[in-house]
């Protein structure tokens, strides 16, 4: 507990600290709110509106900030509460925000953001209990939106069905298991004549505003000849990146033979796979790795999906990789590899999809707004620039 000297103690007024915190909210939320009818009269100006937002929420958390950072002074209790309830509403704003970020465009509504605009002058107002509400009749809506998406997305009647991966090359293909039929884009190389890189836009470890690039001008670049999104990052987009934005923290090397992240002790459990060669190793936990650069490739990411033609991934407790969406993986069997993406599917099912196809071992890549497929032009994507991806690159 921090004390205020007594020279200082009749210059600090908590009340009006109070009333200012305040009035700033009150103010963030009106201008959001009286803008919000023009910005979301057109869906295609709803991108707009999301910044606009996303600039409203980041100055909620800096008065936050300034406030919890006020050390020089003694905090009352009505004033520590006051913190509390802005902090816990402002969580919750940036989670349903972001969700509403990764709902397909197809999918946003005016109402979805009026909504949002609502919480944030209840938010103004000292409304918690309202603002929180609001909130949660946004998430119902949001996930009812998703599920309708998920329900209306069908396979087009010209894709041909074949549920075992091509020889080699491209192809977008209809592949039928027990739960259903699957859309699937993918793109086959053997490893006697192809090297899987990893490329990274960092030369080295990154930890804010690190550097980003398309799939296409890493394929470029490189001299690739396919290419796929790589680990899962902390897109710039996201309110919750703030001060880490465009990081990725999992193992990898890249084409330099550079380590990142190796000091990374949080995430060392996360499966990897390494390319040497003609072959594939993959890993349950990149703990299990070294260093060694005598090797093409290493990428961290989770979960994986397949070992030894097993399904190692039946579910967890992560919601987004229980919603369907366009989901991006990378696999082998034996000397040849496999990246690809599989549409309107669970993470979970994306295991059972490629064990029809017979693919041997598999592990799960980014997705959502990231996900990008590359096979002499874009498949899939091109989604968002990227700090990491995966190469297919002629020896």
């Amino acid at each position: 507990m921090v004390f205020v000297p007594k020279k200082l103690a009749k210059y600090f007024n908590w009340k009006l600290l109070t009333l200012t915190l305040l009035v700033v909210l009150g103010v963030i939320g009106l201008l959001f709110y009286q803008n919000s009818n023009l910005l979301n009269s057109k869906l295609s100006e709803l991108s707009l509106s999301e910044t606009v937002l996303k600039e409203k929420l980041l100055n909620v958390e800096n008065e936050l900030n300034i406030l919890k950072n006020q050390d020089q002074v003694k905090r009352n209790d009505e004033l520590q509460e006051t913190i509390q309830n802005i902090e816990e509403t402002y969580k919750k704003s940036v989670s349903i925000y972001e969700k509403l970020l990764d709902l397909p465009a197809s999918a946003k509504k005016a109402e979805h953001s009026e909504l949002f605009a609502k919480s944030l002058n209840y938010l103004s107002e000292r409304n918690y209990s309202s603002a929180s509400a609001t909130l949660d009749d946004l998430d119902k809506q949001i996930a009812a939106a998703q599920i309708q998406v998920s329900a209306s997305f069908t396979i087009p009647a010209s894709i041909p069905a074949q549920d075992t991966p091509p020889s080699s090359g491209y192809s977008r293909q209809r592949v039928s298991t027990d739960i259903g039929e699957f859309l699937v884009d993918i793109v086959t190389a053997d490893l006697n004549s192809t090297r899987v890189i990893v490329d990274t836009a960092s030369d080295s470890d990154c930890h804010d505003n690190c550097p980003v690039l398309s799939l296409g001008d890493y394929v470029s670049r490189s001299g690739a000849f396919a290419g796929i999104n790589g680990s899962y990052f902390c897109p710039a987009e996201y309110p919750s990146c703030a001060g880490k934005t465009n990081t990725f923290d999992t193992l990898a090397m890249n084409k330099n033979k550079t380590y990142f992240n190796s000091d990374n002790n949080v995430y060392s459990t996360v499966p990897a796979v390494i390319f040497t060669g003609n072959s594939a190793r993959f890993v349950g936990t990149s703990q299990e790795w070294g260093r060694d650069t005598g090797v093409d490739s290493v990428l961290a990411n989770q979960p994986l999906l397949l070992s030894s033609g097993n399904i190692t991934f039946g579910g967890g407790s992560d919601p987004k990789q229980g919603s369907r969406g366009s989901r991006s993986f990378v696999g082998t069997t034996g000397s040849t590899a496999y990246i690809g993406v599989i549409h309107n599917a669970t993470v979970a099912e994306v295991a059972i999809v490629l064990q029809k196809m017979g693919i041997q071992n598999a592990l799960n890549l980014d997705s959502g707004g990231s996900t990008a497929l590359w096979s002499g032009g874009y498949k899939v994507g091109p989604g968002r620039n990227l700090p990491n991806v995966l190469l297919f690159v002629r020896k």
